[in-house]
């Protein structure tokens, strides 16, 4: 507990499993529930040297502190940037299979979530995702759901059909680029991971790890974000 806030969702286990074989010459590893130890969203950063995408993002500090306060319950891994950074540049391909970029979401808030058919947390927590689509999305919000899959477009297609998610765009990234470059950045230990980006593309907030996406305490989280 930090300052009064557990980082961790009541009752949940932590554990870490790693997936047999091998994805595309990379271990494949999922995450089960938080971490107090999660500080992904945190990055050390010379002032300085800081680029204008930079001080732009991490102006809106506050914001990202006001998400860290409302990150309990079900949603209490999420931990706020310190500080908001850029991410406009991270690649994955469009629900209509085009190339594209957080930049091409400009407008509109973006809960992103990195997902696999192999990770069963992932699994797990794609209709809980799908729900909160069905319930905030819109023009101001969106829920993008990135398949990371390798491989074709066959096994992630019927997953979805099978447990009915439709709320969802199709969005992908078959070659695993978008994760380790999340990787690289300090931001994904595994899979699920997850990213709260505001309409200017800067990230606010992340964690790795599934959550309750459909619960009361993701939707306040997701007000406090506005």
């Amino acid at each position: 507990m930090a300052n009064g806030k557990l980082h961790l969702p009541t009752g949940r286990l932590i554990a870490v499993a790693v997936v047999a074989g091998m994805i595309a010459g990379a271990l494949g590893v999922y995450v089960m529930g938080g971490s107090s130890g999660n500080n992904a969203a945190q990055v050390a950063v010379d002032e300085t040297s800081m680029t204008a995408e930079e001080k732009s993002c991490a102006a809106k500090q506050e914001r990202a502190d006001a998400i860290d306060g409302a990150a309990r319950g079900e949603v209490a891994a999420m931990m706020g940037a310190k500080p908001p950074r850029p991410l406009q540049d991270l690649k994955f391909n469009s629900p209509e299979g085009k190339p594209m970029s957080v930049a091409d979401l400009s407008g509109k808030m973006v809960l992103m979530n990195l997902w696999a058919t192999w990770c069963a947390p992932c699994r797990q927590e794609m209709p809980a995702l799908n729900q909160l689509q069905q319930e905030l999305g819109g023009d101001t919000f969106e829920v993008v759901a990135v398949n990371v899959d390798t491989g074709g477009d066959e096994k992630p297609k019927a997953f979805l059909e099978e447990t009915g998610v439709y709320a969802l765009g199709y969005y992908r990234d078959s070659t695993l680029g978008l994760f380790n470059d999340l990787k690289r950045k300090g931001l994904a230990m595994g899979l699920p991971v997850t990213l709260l980006i505001d309409e200017d593309g800067c990230m606010l907030a992340a964690m790795n790890g599934p959550a309750e996406w459909a619960s009361e305490d993701a939707k306040r989280l997701i007000a406090a974000a506005r």
